[in-house]
């Protein structure tokens, strides 16, 4: 298992308005660890989910492509 003292650093998107409906991800732990950790912005001291780099990968491409279909 690979490890990094270094922290996340979050970052939430400027598409993001004031709904409280946002995420906010840490794209630069994607190259040591190999996972993007994600968390809901309103509630940064709860919990993280971390995914594979690859995975939220797909999931960001299939978002663009609107290949995910109405919630």
């Amino acid at each position: 298992m690979t490890t990094t003292t270094e922290s996340p650093r979050w970052f939430k998107s400027s598409y993001s308005g004031n709904g409280g409906q946002c995420i906010e991800v840490a794209f630069n732990l994607s190259g040591p660890l190999g996972l993007v950790p994600v968390r809901d912005s309103k509630m940064v001291g709860g919990p993280i989910l971390s995914f594979a780099a690859p995975a939220f990968s797909s999931f960001v491409t299939s978002v663009k492509a609107d290949q995910l279909g109405a919630v």
